[in-house]
């Protein structure tokens, strides 16, 4: 008598029981799927929609106006100055393909995808976007008018996972390994740009459009922080336990008291930190005050707060 079995069959009897081989099924988990695709799919429209805002500052107040741009692009629209027949969207795309590598080997390949989308539609839109122009009498309120159109299409862009190539890639890369502000690496890249481009066209077009650089810097980094910086705020008083509460009922911020001492008197005191909001600081000090108008109050800007109700760290 034989006794064969296939690796599905085969059981054990052990104690009287039949011990069955258990089958392992992969679990597809559609609720990360979907969670994916809409990650992916805002992201995207973020891009799209900061170069669609960019684009049109660009064909209609820049251009129409001979301001010098800023960064990749603003070498493609002095290239195009010089030379009518190329076309910025064209050259744009060929003077990043050097950026490409630096992006994809140091910053992150998700992080690249992103932008080389974001690359070619801003190619594509550069080319079929053909707004009206928009001419206005002092090139000051031109500069400042298209600083605030472009930076804002810039800073959509960067809120998301990737850019729209150029500097957006060296202020990304900035950003990550030194924690510098996107808009000050900007605007010093640029600011050579602008030297250059003073070079060809003469210093006055070249200090009205660095007037347009410093509007479009400050927009981007607006945009990225939401029009609502956050402070620290560090607060010395006796009262310090009355004040911490009112700030946790009141202000509806937390606090952190630190150990401290004062360096004349030797006496040792509770140092109050909080985080707010450049709009909750008035109720803050209203708070402080209210309650010790003696209290000692230092209000500092901060680059960038991460943590609980304060945001969570971009990775790229």
């Amino acid at each position: 008598m034989t006794n064969t079995a296939s690796n599905e069959q085969i059981t054990e009897s052990r104690g009287g029981k039949a011990m069955h081989p258990k089958v392992q099924t992969a679990h597809f988990d559609l609720d990360k799927v979907i969670l994916t695709w809409k990650t992916v799919l805002y992201n995207l429209f973020l891009i799209t929609a900061g170069i669609i805002v960019f684009v049109i500052g660009m064909n209609s107040i820049l251009i129409p106006n001979k301001l010098l741009g800023a960064g990749v692009s603003g070498v493609a629209i002095i290239i195009h100055y010089l030379f009518p027949p190329a076309d910025v969207g064209i050259t744009y795309l060929l003077l990043n393909i050097p950026l490409i590598f630096l992006g994809w080997f140091i910053i992150s390949k998700r992080f690249m995808l992103y932008t080389i989308f974001g690359m070619a539609f801003f190619s594509l839109a550069a080319m079929v976007i053909k707004t009206p122009p928009v001419f206005l009498k002092d090139p000051i309120l031109v500069a400042v008018f298209g600083g605030i159109v472009c930076g804002t299409g810039s800073g959509i862009v960067l809120r998301s996972l990737g850019s729209a190539g150029g500097v957006d890639i060296l202020a990304t890369y900035g950003n990550k390994k030194f924690g510098l502000r996107p808009g000050l690496t900007s605007f010093f890249v640029n600011a050579v740009v602008i030297m250059t481009g003073a070079y060809f066209f003469g210093l006055q077009i070249a200090l009205y459009s660095l007037i347009y650089v410093f509007t479009s810097s400050k927009t981007l980094d607006a945009v990225l922080t939401g029009f609502n910086q956050r402070l620290s705020t560090i607060v010395i008083s006796d009262k310090y336990r009355e004040i911490a509460d009112e700030i946790f009922k009141k202000v509806n911020r937390g606090a952190t008291l630190l150990q401290a001492q004062g360096a004349y008197s030797g006496t040792p005191k509770e140092v109050i930190f909080t985080i707010t909001t450049l709009t909750e600081l008035p109720k803050l000090k209203n708070v402080i005050f209210n309650i010790d108008p003696e209290a000692f109050v230092v209000v500092n800007s901060t680059l960038e707060v991460i943590g609980k109700r304060h945001g969570t760290r971009k990775v790229y």
